[in-house]
């Protein structure tokens, strides 16, 4: 038997016969996860997070030794700028501690995306991580992914059930507000942070996260006031809240936003759930960089605690695995998945059936 034969061959189930789609799925899933394993790939990368950690600090502590510097100037705005570019640095270092990328130690990774979350972008960790792990278990699933819950936005043709008058007229256009919107979500980040903070729902280490946060928050506001002007303090803050909720909206946007929108009651095997509902962002070191390695979306849903320099290295291993299974594997330009958002978004908002077709979730729905 040749290799071909053997990649085509189906698996036996349990009981000898001929296996069945979803034992096929979960054998394909193993069977790509030992490939990955084997080739290293879920190895830390210390020396890679260590310098990533260490000029972050660097470049946090340079701006605001800067800042002191330049005194009341409207130049401080340029280092607004700059401090949005490096707290969504420390956004992606946050994110990646939640998935244990950093290190071997759970309590490890915990603590630095606690701290990096808390003290340096002044975001609550135990918020992120709750939201964030509900995601990565049902990507673009209505009623399970808080990511595309019913909001400002509407993500699928039923969320527009309940508009009425200058609400379901403005969702036609939907696709156009959506990165305009992004200049707040920065603010709504923070405002989500303290909400979750001052509840009294269930939030671990909540009194570490609000020292951390309120320190964070208070030192941040106390040194704009004290150094600038109201107006220039608060151009300051507007300058880097909009830039930072750009940044990272524009790095999450357009990895799930215009793919298929699961039904609630569709059940899809884990390999195919995450492959399908992903997009990756064609691009180089800088994209990687930029985008904190998101970019490989799909390979880090389906590797969630890969650290970010071994993505790049997995993608052709997990792109010709998907050919071979005949997965769509779906990658593009980064401006390229900005306009597939936009248009994705304004064909819910004119209430199209089916906004995204795509032949293999066809298969699932019938």
């Amino acid at each position: 038997m040749t290799q071909t034969d053997i990649a085509r061959a189906k698996p036996l189930s349990k009981t000898g016969g001929e296996a069945s789609p979803r034992e096929r799925h979960v054998s394909a899933y193993a069977e790509l996860s030992k490939t990955i394993q084997a080739a290293g790939l879920l190895k830390r990368r210390y020396g890679f997070y260590w310098t990533l950690m260490i000029g972050s600090v660097a470049a946090f502590a340079g701006i605001w030794v800067g800042f002191a510097y330049i005194g009341d100037s409207w130049y401080q705005l340029l280092l607004a700028a700059a401090l949005a570019v490096v707290l969504a640095q420390f956004g992606f270092i946050g994110h990646e501690g939640s998935h244990r990328q950093i290190f071997a130690s759970h309590r490890w990774n915990e603590w630095t995306g606690r701290v990096i979350s808390g003290l340096f972008t002044g975001l609550s960790y135990g918020w992120w991580m709750s939201k964030h792990t509900r995601h990565h278990l049902n990507p673009n699933k209505e009623g399970a992914d808080p990511d595309i819950a019913p909001g400002v936005l509407a993500f699928s043709p039923a969320a527009l059930e309940r508009r009425r008058g200058l609400s379901a007229r403005l969702a036609r256009r939907q696709g156009y507000f959506f990165f305009p919107l992004l200049l707040l979500e920065g603010l709504a980040l923070h405002v989500a942070s303290i909400q979750t903070i001052t509840r009294r729902e269930r939030l671990k280490h909540r009194w570490v996260e609000a020292v951390f946060v309120s320190t964070r928050l208070g030192g941040y506001l106390t040194a704009l006031f004290v150094v600038l002007p109201p107006g220039k303090a608060a151009a300051f803050i507007g300058v880097q809240m909009a830039l930072f909720g750009l940044l990272l909206g524009g790095t999450f946007a357009p990895n799930h936003k215009g793919m298929p929108v699961v039904p609630a009651t569709m059940k899809i095997d884990f390999l195919r759930r995450q492959v399908l509902m992903s997009r990756n962002i064609r691009g180089g070191a800088l994209t990687d960089l930029a985008m904190g390695g998101l970019n490989y979306q799909i390979e880090h849903h389906l590797f969630p605690n890969m650290p970010r320099p071994n993505l790049r290295r997995a993608q052709p291993i997990v792109r010709e695995f998907c050919a071979r299974h005949k997965i769509t594997y779906t990658e593009t330009s980064l401006f390229g998945s900005y306009r597939e958002v936009v248009r994705y978004l304004n064909d819910v908002g004119l209430r199209a059936r089916d906004p995204f077709q795509c032949p293999l979730t066809a298969q699932y729905r019938t």
